[in-house]
């Protein structure tokens, strides 16, 4: 990397930092104006969007991407249109910044409360996932935050136009588009400099394998916050009613096999085990699900396409493809034991007619979202009425879950008196 690129990243960063105090001050008004306009921009270049996106992914696939990415990469008119949905939905949604909340008055007269604030200058590096760049930019954008993008090289040119449609867009409506940075260039010694500018990045949110957010998390000097790897468990209860069960499972599992939020082991109580399972087997395997079962499931399924048994490493492991790991469970005791040894603390679901089994695992397990009777793939920022989201958090600190709006502010306190003196 040549020392005019390193200075050209740190120009970008200071520019957005720069612009970003004017758009921390911007009205809801010209936010929510930027924010329209960028739906309108993706919907009246859908052709220039696809067709650049279409370059990249014939790159990509030609360079031997994983299937996984590749649909991840992968931006059709109907993710297009559904994208456009989110911004506008994110338009309509609350401003957070000035907000003023927990505000009282002491015994001394003195009134003491918060109010929200942006953070500052966010830092975006992901990969083969283009829909971040408008998710990120949005959200920033409406939470009066600055942003500096860098997308991965699979992505570029996907990346580039919707950057550029952001920028357009925020100009338009009066903001100032500086804050808005996309990281032209696709060498990787960049992302190491990002790490490094601690006072200029406030936040860094990396989007990617379990390995490059790991990297990221070890080696950045700013906080992180890591999380989207999705080892998801879903438990069904003795007690589950089992035609919604096998309908959870399915769509949990087939639905979008690729994405965080998808199911990864299925764990079965053996009260209901002999029916639930060849019905469960018989669906995925419609959809060519490979099932890696433990030695009790096994000899329930052997003989049916698809099963074969399992080994110590497919439990604990996201497959983000049509895989499923199965156990069988005497109890639900076994069954968080399973989960608390093996999950990443994504997404967790019960599926079961008993309230107080419902009860128990909602405060038993240690996870961002955990579900009664509902798909994981539910934990998304757009289904959680986010409008969408910079990303699934699985810390704990400052965020955990979907990120939207509030995710992406702090606050200060205020304080009003009337002549007050400590004595």
């Amino acid at each position: 990397m040549t020392t005019s690129v390193k200075q050209d990243l740190r120009v970008q960063a200071l520019a957005a930092r720069h612009a970003g105090r004017g758009l921390a001050r911007a009205s809801s008004a010209v936010k929510d104006e930027a924010l329209r306009n960028i739906a309108r921009g993706l919907v009246e270049r859908q052709d220039e969007i696809v067709e650049a996106n279409r370059q990249d992914y014939d790159s990509s696939a030609e360079s031997g991407l994983s299937e996984s990415l590749l649909d991840r990469l992968l931006l059709t008119p109907d993710r297009i249109n559904a994208l456009a949905e989110d911004v506008e939905s994110i338009a309509i949604l609350p401003d957070p910044i000035g907000e003023t909340f927990d505000m009282r008055t002491l015994p001394n007269g003195l009134q003491v409360g918060k109010r929200r604030v942006p953070l500052g200058l966010i830092g975006a590096i992901y990969e083969s996932r283009p829909n971040v760049t408008i998710d990120i930019s949005c959200l920033c954008l409406k939470s009066g935050n600055a942003v500096l993008l860098r997308g991965g090289k699979e992505a570029i040119r996907s990346n580039r136009l919707l950057a550029s449609i952001v920028r357009d867009s925020l100009v338009e409506a009066g903001g100032p588009g500086e804050a808005v940075q996309f990281v032209d260039s696709t060498d990787r010694a960049l992302v190491s400099e990002m790490l490094e500018m601690k006072g200029i990045i406030d936040l860094m949110v990396p989007r990617g394998s379990e390995d490059f957010i790991r990297f990221v998390d070890s080696n950045a000097s700013m906080p992180v916050v890591a999380g989207g790897v999705g080892v998801c468990h879903t438990y069904v209860d003795r007690s589950a009613d089992l035609d919604s069960a096998v309908a959870i499972a399915y769509n949990a599992k087939v639905q979008r096999p690729s994405t965080c939020n998808a199911l990864d082991t299925l764990i079965v109580h053996s009260a209901v085990a002999h029916e639930y399972l060849p019905r469960i087997a018989r669906a995925w395997g419609e959809k060519g699900v490979e099932i890696r079962c433990d030695e009790r499931a096994f000899d329930l399924l052997n003989g049916m396409g698809g099963v074969a048994p399992a080994v110590e490493s497919d439990w604990g492991t996201e497959f983000l493809a049509l895989v499923a790991s199965v156990k069988v469970v005497d109890n639900m005791d076994e069954a968080l034991a399973h989960i608390e040894t093996h999950g990443s603390g994504h997404s967790e679901a019960i599926l079961t007619e008993d309230y107080s089994a419902a009860q128990r695992f909602l405060d038993e397990v240690d996870a961002a979202a955990v579900f009664v009777n509902a798909s994981t793939r539910f934990t998304d920022g757009g289904q959680f009425g986010l409008g969408a989201e910079v990303g699934i958090s699985t810390q704990k600190m400052h965020a955990r879950g979907p990120m939207g709006l509030r995710e992406m502010t702090s606050y200060k306190w205020i304080i009003l008196g009337r002549g007050h003196v400590r004595p």
